[in-house]
């Protein structure tokens, strides 16, 4: 009889432990269906990831698109960060009602030059006022620059207070020399010399835009904080810059007078100005045709109204000296330096010089510029 609750015992202890053996053995087959769960869910979660990752992609390729293709301001990361060179200020300068983009970048980089003209247009005109079929040329030209920076990396002076100085005869004999070089940037074009004329047009310069025929060849007039400008005619001049900097031979043919056969500048010094700066200048400062009669021949801004371009889009303030022609006298003196009268203007077919006058006293009369040597 005593046995019988032992039995029983045994057999409710052999049912509490068949239960927890049972629920050991249930055990594995829970874990089992978590880790189903977790295989079946995490491809499942990665998918979905995958897909948010896309969309996100999808979404800024569209915005990217969208701006690139209709914000005319909207500029590359590239470009952003060399415009930024120029120091931003508080109140617009007096000639901004001229221009269509304020403080653009003038200068092209090898790095980014197809979309820079892309985006503003450059890739639809030939030279001399864009890139559409000379891209390669440009490319090669500008492998061979060291920079396309706009000014020194310390340079952090903001609203540039900035003069150009022409040419003209009208200097000779001013004394200039030291208010010209008082301002932030100054400019001068092609070889106006600064050497023995000292007095009358300064010391420093910043700036000079050039192009093959009209840059110096005598190391006498370098001063290596010039950064030498290549304002671009035609293809032979991307040929030209080129061949002299990596010490090839100069190939004289097709220049309407004979091109430098040296470069006194170092490729350090080197920039080659954006179409985009002569195309304002032609288009929207002088109001030319984009198509000339035939009978008549194309007409393109002087270096002088595309240094002035240039300031536009680099300065605050902006002041000229030596634009005035003697137009009365042909006997008068063209240049502040040399022999040449201003005969020479009449026999100019190049230039359209009445337009670049008539633009000149409008944009000194409305006060978007200072003229230093006006009478």
């Amino acid at each position: 009889m005593r046995q019988a609750p032992r039995r029983q015992q045994s057999a409710g202890a052999s049912g509490a432990g068949g239960r927890r053996a049972a629920g050991r053995a249930r055990s594995p087959a829970r874990l089992g269906g978590r880790h189903a769960w977790a295989s079946a869910g995490g491809p499942a979660m990665r998918g979905y990831l995958v897909a948010i990752f896309l969309s996100a992609v999808f979404l800024y390729y569209v915005l990217h698109c969208i701006l690139w293709g209709t914000n005319a301001n909207w500029v590359p990361p590239v470009e952003m960060k060399r415009r930024n060179k120029i120091q931003p200020c508080l109140s617009k300068p007096a000639f901004a009602s001229l221009l269509r983009f304020r403080q653009f970048h003038p200068f092209l980089c090898a790095a980014d030059f197809k979309k820079i003209a892309s985006l503003y247009g450059s890739d639809k005109f030939d030279l001399p006022y864009g890139i559409r079929t000379t891209a390669e040329y440009f490319r090669l030209a500008l492998s061979k620059l060291q920079s396309c920076d706009l000014f020194d990396e310390f340079d952090n002076v903001p609203c540039k207070k900035c003069v150009v100085v022409g040419n003209g005869g009208v200097l000779k004999n001013k004394t200039l020399g030291e208010k010209i070089d008082s301002y932030d940037v100054i400019i001068r074009m092609n070889n106006g010399p600064v050497l023995g004329h000292e007095e009358e047009v300064g010391r420093r310069t910043t700036f000079r835009l050039f192009y093959p025929e009209s840059v110096f060849s005598d190391p006498n007039h370098n001063d290596p904080n010039t950064t030498a400008i290549l304002t671009v005619f035609k293809p032979l001049d991307l040929k030209w810059l080129l061949e002299l900097v990596t010490g090839g031979k100069i190939d004289t043919n097709g220049f309407w007078k004979e091109p430098a056969l040296n470069l006194i500048y170092k490729p350090y010094q080197i920039r080659v100005l954006d179409p985009f700066i002569i195309r304002t200048a032609a288009y929207e400062l002088l109001h030319f045709p984009k198509v000339f009669p035939k009978n008549q021949k194309p007409k393109h801004p002087t270096t002088g109204i595309i240094a002035i371009t240039l300031a536009f889009h680099i300065c605050h303030e902006v002041h000229l000296a030596g634009f005035k022609y003697n137009f009365s006298d042909l006997k008068s003196p063209l240049h502040y330096y040399g022999n040449a009268t201003m005969s020479l203007m009449n026999k100019n077919a190049y230039h359209n010089v009445t337009a670049e006058q008539l633009f000149l006293k409008d944009i000194i009369e409305k006060n978007f510029v200072i003229n230093l040597t006006q009478d």
